[in-house]
């Protein structure tokens, strides 16, 4: 990893280096987004990647290899590896490639990733829950994703064990994540509002009236839940600050929020 590369890069408005092909480039930058040191990883090289992307420099089979690199890496044993891979699949979702392999990769891995920690001391910002909410709002927006698996696939998440309190308004993330997918106009009414019966049940689930829980996962999900409402009832952001986009059937979404979260609201 010439690190000395990309800080010239990144000076340069981040110029592609001379005498090596752009693939060979692309897999050094790919690699440094698995590196331990944050400074590689969440540094000059991640911002070059992201410059390429976003100006289809890295495009065609190039990019369709960096997806398929990157859903790979859902399985990879660091952790760092895996919280960064959602971030490039969400740049490369955002100039319009999908594959079902990266679809059902991420699907695997967002619900079952038990290393939350927003930031290590060691490997920095880590963050899985936020960047795998941006891949998921990314995907829930894209006209070939079925919007009703990625509804499903947050439930799955908020509901998911553990003992880690969302922070760094990963929350937040989530919410707008779901908000986004609940644009998609071909979405019903029953389905714009299905994917809570799973939350209402875990909710519901050995807690009894009166009996305030402190488990973080619901913690999380009732957090979710009412940044979800406001976003309901106000309109969502598209990717990157574009225009604000009106939640699908918004009033029933609202309704079925307020029975869900009327379980573990504590009234004093």
């Amino acid at each position: 990893m010439d690190a000395a590369r990309w800080r010239d890069s990144y000076a340069a408005d981040c110029a592609v280096p001379a005498g090596r092909p752009l693939p060979d480039l692309v897999a050094e930058l790919a690699e440094a987004l698995r590196h331990e040191d944050p400074d590689l990883r969440d540094g000059e090289p991640y911002v070059v990647l992201r410059t390429w992307i976003e100006r289809d420099l890295v495009a065609g089979e190039l990019r369709r290899w960096l997806g398929l690199l990157m859903a790979e890496r859902f399985a990879d044993p660091a952790i760092q590896a895996r919280a960064f891979a959602p971030l490039v699949l969400d740049m490369i979702v955002a100039r319009g490639d999908v594959d079902p392999a990266w679809v059902d990769a991420f699907a695997r891995w967002y619900p079952a990733e038990e290393d939350l920690r927003g930031w290590d001391e060691r490997l920095g910002w880590l963050h899985a829950v936020a960047h795998g909410a941006d891949l998921l709002g990314s995907l829930g927006l894209h006209r070939d994703v079925d919007p009703v698996a990625m509804l499903d696939l947050a439930a799955a998440r908020l509901t998911a064990p553990t003992g880690h309190l969302f922070d760094q308004q990963e929350d937040d993330r989530l919410a707008q994540a779901l908000a986004r997918t609940l644009t998609r106009p071909e979405l019903s009414e029953e389905q714009a509002v299905a994917w809570l019966d799973a939350v209402e049940a875990d909710f519901a689930k050995g807690r009894p009236p009166g009996v305030p829980t402190t488990a973080a996962h619901t913690s999380n999900a009732m957090r979710t839940l009412r940044a979800l409402y406001v976003l309901a009832d106000t309109g969502v952001t598209g990717r990157r600050g574009g225009p604000v986009l009106a939640v699908r059937h918004a009033e029933a979404v609202k309704a079925r929020l307020r029975e869900v979260l009327g379980l573990v609201f504590q009234a004093y």
